[in-house]
């Protein structure tokens, strides 16, 4: 088991390969299918996007809302496929990585080489030992989403594994 810490740098990702077990600590956003519509809409237009891409990891999950003394509710990854024609532009501006379920196309993983990025699967069926791992959580873009809107994470040992790495390493294949 790998411990990380974000922001995750080009150094960590090259040291990343397919099949390791990692555990996540740092912030992370979130952004599922309406978020990225969203941000796709802000980069046609050419307005700046209201949080940092730039080494950043987006976890494709809307938190539920929080019980009393948690930080989040339940929190599990949403099918990553969903989001295969935003990922490869996303990891041009600069995206570090992204977290999700289910394997990513081909052009996902050509853009993950080449921008030295990484793609980590969260276990479906887990969002409460995910919600678990959320230290913090503040929506920061596009709140009137609700669950689909941009959150800012804290997280603390969140376990995934690098199931696309930068050399073309994928566990689905």
């Amino acid at each position: 088991m790998k411990k990380l810490t974000l922001p995750l740098t080009k150094q960590q990702a090259m040291q990343l390969r397919a099949g390791d077990s990692v555990l996540i600590s740092g912030t992370i956003l979130t952004a599922r299918d309406c978020a990225h519509k969203r941000i796709a809409e802000y980069i046609a237009e050419g307005k700046e996007l209201p949080f940092e891409l730039k080494d950043a990891i987006i976890y494709y999950a809307g938190p539920c809302p929080a019980k009393p003394g948690m930080a989040s509710g339940s929190c599990g990854p949403t099918t990553s496929a969903r989001m295969d024609s935003f990922a490869p532009a996303l990891l041009d501006m600069g995206l570090g990585g992204m977290i999700g379920k289910g394997e990513m196309c081909r052009e996902v993983a050509k853009a993950l080489e080449r921008n030295t990025a990484v793609y980590f699967a969260a276990i479906g069926g887990a969002g409460a030992l995910y919600g678990n791992a959320i230290k913090s959580s503040e929506c920061i873009a596009f709140e009137d989403l609700l669950s689909e809107a941009v959150y800012r994470l804290e997280v603390e040992d969140f376990p995934a594994v690098v199931a696309m790495d930068c050399r073309g390493g994928n566990i689905y294949r």
